[in-house]
């Protein structure tokens, strides 16, 4: 006999329905119905009827082979067997952010796997997913997910994520997986007929925030944790990304973020495995990541935009929405020693002071990026930047990433400067839901159109088909040295010691607005960046010894007081002779 459990606190009847068979279930003092099942019930597809409702896939369902409208399937993770007993993640190096959807022309976690040697060849350590649990219809971002506990079907379900990450930890690589816990999709969700999931006290861009201090609100936290520590124990997941944890609401004495970072390492204590914890927040607000003890949130890492920000406006002159605080290298300069570019600081775009310091943290608890799938996908063309800037602009951004003194991340493709945009798509099954989407994508971006008709529709199964990455472009004239560059760079970052020291008062940097130049120095190693369209006489200490270990145009001459550096163009040099360029 097996049992079956589900926590709906207001529900009077509760019967779950399991192959040809009806249960009945009985409650506790706590909101939890149960019931025994057979073993040829266990084994069957399952759904709950609450009150006499229409069969709902359940809260915690593992499995839903059919989709979120389906019923849910049992999996035993006993069953699944794993090669990666001895497996510990290495530190965060080189993070490779993908959807799995677009990585491949399949699409599949199983097709995923096979590009990990490619991965790992490049010098990447961590591979993060984009969300995967399940989600409306067979493509999408994955941040609609509205089933939690399983892996979407169309990626191939439990067992192909499992197969995704003992490869990569045979290879040794780590994973991260992208969660969210902000808020759900907005179909398919059925949390809600089961008990308070949700909020209408506070409200976050995508509706109703979820119920972390309100009435009953110690079972919604249990759940998400129970989510987060099932990703890590049941799939070896090694680390979570939160996804936009500005937007969870909690006021209770001990916040859900630090309740949560808390039971992780009870389980990395209990596995012996190490775990990472990872944050996405515009905020500012170095608490995530300071430990415990201190009054943090005891996080591992947190996302930085700022470092995104202050590239891009300098390389594009974008300055609409949030890009109006940024563009110039002032503000990139801090952007390289500094966290967080708004730390207590006047923002125009916000017309409020915004941020705290975090200049005594170290930072590698800080990851940055010149592009991600927000930054690509939520423009209104899904433009990547090489559609915005030249080959030699794109060289820079790259070694500004990887020379940085944070945790670099790549948004897949970036490292051969990929064509295919990336752009919003979705696979709904609601046809009200679809056309609201595309209305409201339409009134968003129409004034980059001369249709409305033109402006991308998130349905069309096309705009899914052009995000997809073309591989085969990889080797070709224009890409390879791209590809090249970002596989020199990176094969710097993991060699050199200056560059992976993660002290941020060992990192010095000057520039000259006027003249468009800009230096990093880290430790003996120094980055020289010519923005302007003129050759660039570029003043550093210590240059007359100075010996170059690669650059973006051979044209650089390094002279007794300063180093002559072509426009637009990128070299990082070593003040110690006795380092070996790559």
């Amino acid at each position: 006999m097996k049992q079956r459990r589900v926590w709906a606190p207001f529900a009077r009847t509760v019967e779950v329905s399991a192959g040809n068979h009806r249960f009945t279930m009985k409650a506790d003092d706590d909101g939890w119905w149960e019931t025994e099942l057979d073993d040829n019930a266990a084994e069957s597809d399952y759904a709950f009827r609450i009150d006499g409702s229409e069969p709902l896939p359940d809260p915690r369902s593992p499995w839903q082979p059919s989709g979120v409208f389906a019923p849910s399937r049992p999996i035993d993770h006993a069953k699944f067997h794993w090669s990666d007993d001895c497996w510990n993640q290495p530190p965060l190096g080189i993070i490779y952010e993908c959807h799995v959807g677009t990585f491949t022309a399949e699409g599949t976690f199983d097709a995923t796997a096979n590009k990990l040697e490619y991965l790992r060849d490049l010098g990447i350590t961590h591979l993060e997913l984009m969300p995967v649990a399940e989600f409306p219809g067979k493509h999408g971002w994955g941040y609609d997910g509205v089933d939690l506990y399983a892996p979407h079907h169309a990626y191939g379900g439990p067992d192909g994520l499992k197969r995704l990450v003992d490869r990569c930890h045979r290879i040794g690589l780590g994973v991260i997986l992208d969660v969210v816990y902000n808020h759900l999709g907005p179909s398919g969700n059925f949390l809600q007929q089961f008990g308070p999931y949700l909020t209408d006290r506070y409200r976050t861009p995508w509706g109703n925030a979820i119920n972390l201090d309100g009435e009953y609100s110690h079972e919604v936290r249990r759940f998400l944790c129970d989510n987060a520590l099932m990703w890590l124990r049941d799939y070896h997941i090694d680390g979570l990304r939160l996804d936009a944890v500005h937007a969870i609401f909690d006021s209770s004495a001990i916040h859900f973020l630090k309740q949560l970072a808390s039971e992780v390492r009870v389980l990395s204590a209990q596995l012996r495995r190490h775990f990472v914890l990872t944050a996405e927040s515009e905020l500012n607000n170095p608490r995530l990541v300071i430990p415990p003890e201190a009054g943090g949130y005891g996080l591992d890492a947190q996302w930085s935009d700022d470092f995104h920000h202050a590239i891009h406006g300098c390389l594009t002159g974008e300055t609409s929405g949030y890009y109006a605080d940024f563009g110039s290298l002032s503000q990139l300069a801090k952007a390289l020693h500094n966290p967080y570019v708004y730390d207590g600081t006047f923002s125009k775009f916000r017309k409020r002071h915004h941020g705290r310091p975090a200049w005594d943290l170290p930072a590698n608890r800080f990851v940055v990026c010149t592009q991600n799938h927000d930054q690509v996908g939520n423009r209104a063309k899904g433009d990547r930047l090489v559609h915005l800037v030249s080959v030699a602009q794109l060289k820079i951004a790259a070694a500004l990433l990887m020379c940085s003194p944070f945790v670099p991340l790549i948004f897949q493709g970036e490292e051969w400067a990929a064509s295919s945009p990336f752009l919003y798509f979705e696979n709904h099954e609601d046809s009200d839901l679809v056309a609201a989407i595309r209305e409201g994508r339409r009134k968003e971006f129409a004034h980059f159109f001369k249709s409305v008709n033109d402006v991308p529709d998130p349905h069309a199964p096309q705009t899914f088909i052009a995000s997809k990455l073309k591989w085969n472009e990889r080797q070709s004239s224009g890409h390879a040295d791209i590809y090249g560059w970002y596989r020199d760079l990176i094969a710097l970052r993991r060699t050199n010691p200056d560059l992976s020291d993660p002290r941020l008062d060992n990192t010095d940097v000057n520039f000259d607005d006027e003249r468009q130049w800009l230096t990093m120095r880290r430790g003996s190693t120094m980055l020289l960046c010519n923005f302007s369209d003129s050759r660039r006489r570029v003043f550093a200490a210590g240059i007359k010894h100075a010996q170059l270990l690669l650059a973006s145009n051979k044209a650089i001459d390094i002279g007794a007081a300063a180093a002559e550096v072509p426009p637009i163009a990128v070299a990082v040099v070593s003040l110690d002779r006795r380092r070996a360029p790559i």
